[in-house]
């Protein structure tokens, strides 16, 4: 029975996958065109950042929807199909649940942020008015 349950979730995965990656192309925003020298900075902010994440996830897909319309050129990191992501997300963060946000501060220290909502209001408190 436990096999028939996992079956049965994959087969629904496997349906949904081209319906997500089409949500996620109809509905991600144009992103904020700043002054050049402004972007820079804002690149260069950006590079203390990892989003860990799974491609179809709904949560996944609203914090890449808002980097995007950040223009934030975040690095992404598959933590479902790359088994050295989701290690280093398990052993930094405690758990293997994305999205997550790992940020480093100027002192090296990391910071793992989960849930969506609490990821996408600090990407909108840092750099939405920079």
């Amino acid at each position: 029975m436990n096999q028939v349950i996992r079956i049965f979730f994959k087969l629904i995965r496997i349906l949904l996958t081209p319906f997500m990656y089409l949500w996620e192309f109809a509905s991600t925003p144009n992103g904020l065109v700043r002054a050049p020298d402004e972007q820079a900075k804002i690149n260069q902010q950006s590079q203390h950042l990892v989003l860990y994440q799974f491609k179809t996830c709904p949560f996944c897909i609203k914090v890449r929807r808002e980097i995007n319309r950040l223009s934030l050129p975040i690095e992404l990191r598959d933590a479902q199909k790359n088994s050295q992501h989701r290690q280093a997300l398990l052993k930094g963060g405690g758990q293997i649940k994305v999205p997550c946000l790992r940020i480093k501060n100027e002192h090296g220290k990391e910071i793992w942020l989960y849930e969506s909502a609490e990821i996408n209001q600090y990407l909108h408190s840092r750099f939405a008015y920079s």
